[in-house]
């Protein structure tokens, strides 16, 4: 085949080690911006970012010949190493993400549902934490995990 078309959207939750509420108000812009960045420098494009102080989202376009887990890779330790090297100028003492995540896929027709659950992380995670909603996305996908990972 010639060309290779392709439409990728996948839906990527992952959090800080241990829950820690590392990302706070003031710097989560700073951290979004740059995981977006980190996006954009491999080729691939992260159409939102968002999340609380324990957590993330992203809702992301990749090209077929890149792996979703080598786009996770390349987010989690770059946007690691930079906030890491910002820690002090962040008001963070330490910080890591966990070492795992989950992703899903997203239809082109649910790309504007996933952005409108992504922007709005805070008004959700009034009613239900991280923990929850993790179970509920894996229960939803039919994806049976081992609960010591679903801790917090």
């Amino acid at each position: 085949m010639a060309n290779t078309y392709a439409s990728l959207f996948y839906h990527v939750i992952f959090s800080t080690k241990n829950r820690e509420n590392y990302i706070h108000r003031d710097i989560e812009a700073r951290i979004w911006a740059y995981l977006g960045g980190i996006a954009r420098e491999n080729g691939f494009t992260a159409l939102c970012v968002g999340g609380i102080e324990n957590h993330l989202h992203l809702l992301l376009r990749l090209p077929p010949n890149t792996a979703v887990s080598k786009a996770v890779q390349l987010l989690k330790g770059g946007s690691s190493a930079w906030i890491k090297g910002q820690a002090d100028m962040l008001g963070m003492k330490s910080f890591a993400w966990q070492d795992g995540y989950a992703v899903f896929t997203v239809s082109k027709s649910q790309v504007g549902e996933v952005k409108n659950y992504i922007n709005s992380q805070r008004e959700h995670h009034r009613k239900k934490t991280f923990a929850e909603e993790y179970r509920a996305f894996l229960a939803k996908h039919e994806i049976k995990a081992d609960e010591k990972y679903l801790l917090g």
